[in-house]
Parts: structure tokens; sequence; C-alpha cells
């Protein structure tokens, strides 16, 4: 019969391990392409009628700003939307185009910024 050490206080109340991300898929280009044009016309649609809204509530000399304020947030939402469309477009044109690491004359790759090579120490040229 074997005997067990009871739990430490701090093993008893350690946190569980932190979830990894998950890497998705990006979409395909069309797709984004297309999300990103509906957004574009939502969007100009909103703003007209946001001033729409302003020029009748100055006719009417009625001010409501919670309504305004609703109003913009909902722009500002679409408007952080459509920058995360243009990263995502940005890298999809740009995946599998890698540019080529700089590299010292012993064939070490240069970091950037470095004025020496990390492998043999010569000085590297400014480009």
């Amino acid at each position: 019969m074997r005997m067990r050490r009871a739990p430490q206080p701090e093993e008893a109340t350690a946190a569980p391990p932190a979830a990894r991300a998950v890497r998705r898929a990006l979409p395909p280009a069309g797709q984004l392409r297309r999300e990103r044009r509906v957004l574009l016309q939502v969007r100009e649609r909103r703003l007209r009628d946001l001033g729409g809204l302003m020029v009748e509530m100055y006719r009417r000399d009625q001010f409501r700003q919670d309504l305004l304020v609703d109003r913009c947030v909902e722009l500002a939402k679409i408007d952080e939307r459509l920058g995360e469309l243009e990263t995502l477009l940005s890298v999809s044109a740009s995946r599998g185009r890698v540019r080529e690491a700089a590299r010292c004359e012993c064939g070490a790759p240069l970091f950037w910024g470095s004025k020496f090579c990390a492998q043999c120490g010569r000085a590297v040229a400014p480009t």
C-alpha cells in the first residue's frame, strides 16, 4: 500500500493552462472583397442618414445626443470592420510573396538594423 502526499495549497489552486490560440485559414479574397463592398454601401447610407438626422434635429430645435451617439458608435464599428478587412486583403494579396532576407558574405542572415554580422563579426554595409 502506497502513501500519497497531500496536495500543497498552491498546487491545488494552480490555474489551468492557458488556452492556445487557434490559427484559422484566411477566407478567400473574393469573399473579403464582397463583404467590404457591402459594408462600404451600408456605411455611406448610414452617413447620409446621420446627416439627415442632424438637419431634422436642427430644424426642429430638438437635439437628442443619445441618438446621435448611438448612430456614431454604429459607424465606428463599421469603420473598424472595414479596417480589419483591408488588413486581411493586404495579407491575402501578399501571401506567397516573401522578401528574401539580407545575408552577410559568410551566408548568415542579417538582422534589421544590425551593424555587424552575428556570425562572423564583419561590418555590415549601410543600405
